[in-house]
């Protein structure tokens, strides 16, 4: 099992492709659902807000992972791959969790410890619990990022 996050922000996107990408509230629960229904996707989180989309996602390791997982958010979005990939990043295991750290803490907002991320993190999570197995592979970490990401706001 490998952990992962992939996403787009204000550093590797413009607006205009963040504004693509983002998947409103009224469609999270639904692309979710399509997310999950992938057959390496074993569990998952969507944080989308103004200024960033991130998947955070517990995966079957398999040939062309990172492919299948873009060629997804193309169709689920219906953009050209090569538009998306070029702002794409993706981190893998302890770095995807890392980098879970910096979002929930606001060190990787736009404005600097900006408090209302942490909310959002913890939405998104939250929301991923709501469906059957989901979160236990994906929410390992989420106690001790939350308590971490408190800290530095107090």
């Amino acid at each position: 099992m490998t952990l992962l996050a992939l996403g787009i922000n204000h550093k590797t996107a413009p607006v205009s492709l963040r504004e693509r990408v983002s998947f409103s509230p009224d469609k999270l629960d639904q692309a979710l659902d399509s997310l999950l229904a992938q057959p390496m996707v074993q569990g998952g989180v969507v944080l989308s807000t103004c200024n960033r989309t991130e998947l955070y996602l517990s995966v079957e390791e398999q040939d062309n992972l990172q492919e299948a997982l873009i060629r997804w958010l193309c169709d689920y979005h219906n953009l050209n791959e090569e538009d998306l990939r070029k702002s794409l990043y993706w981190h893998q295991d302890n770095d995807a969790v890392s980098h879970l750290m910096r979002v929930a803490s606001g060190l990787d907002s736009l404005v600097l410890g900006e408090p209302q991320i942490l909310g959002q993190v913890k939405k998104a999570f939250a929301d991923s619990q709501k469906r059957p197995y989901e979160g236990q592979r994906t929410g390992t970490h989420v106690p001790e990022i939350f308590l971490c990401s408190e800290t530095r706001s107090h």
